[in-house]
């Protein structure tokens, strides 16, 4: 197995793994291929004021939660595609190899180190 089929193999595990961790907290829109939070499982009209709170806070943390794993979903969707069209592993700001050991640590990476800080920034689609 050379290196792009154990990155696949690494990335398509980390997909499944992303996927289960997203169906926990939200419904997937395969039309659109996005998410939205489950709110399926809280009861909004609890009399007690502490447990209509509580669930307040659970759907906003799994807001925040449900953005970091789409985010992450997506990353490893556009990694997988470049291994298909064989532009995987170049940094998407400089246009260079990203090292071996930044791929090793995470498949989905989308720069190199050099350009690690501007990788939140980069537009998800």
């Amino acid at each position: 197995m050379n290196n792009i089929e154990i990155f696949a193999s690494k990335l398509a595990e980390q997909k499944q793994a992303v996927m289960n961790e997203l169906k926990e907290i939200a419904i997937h829109h395969t039309d659109t291929d996005d998410w939205e939070v489950r709110t399926d499982d809280i009861d909004q009209t609890d009399a007690d004021e502490n447990l209509r709170a509580d669930d307040v806070e659970d759907a906003d943390e799994r807001v925040a939660t449900l953005a970091e794993l789409e985010t992450r979903y997506h990353n490893i969707v556009r990694a997988l595609n470049k291994i298909e069209n064989g532009s995987y592993g170049i940094c998407e700001v400089c246009n260079e190899q990203i090292e071996p050991k930044r791929l090793d640590a995470n498949p989905a990476a989308r720069t190199c180190l050099a350009h690690l800080d501007e990788e939140s920034s980069l537009p998800l689609a």
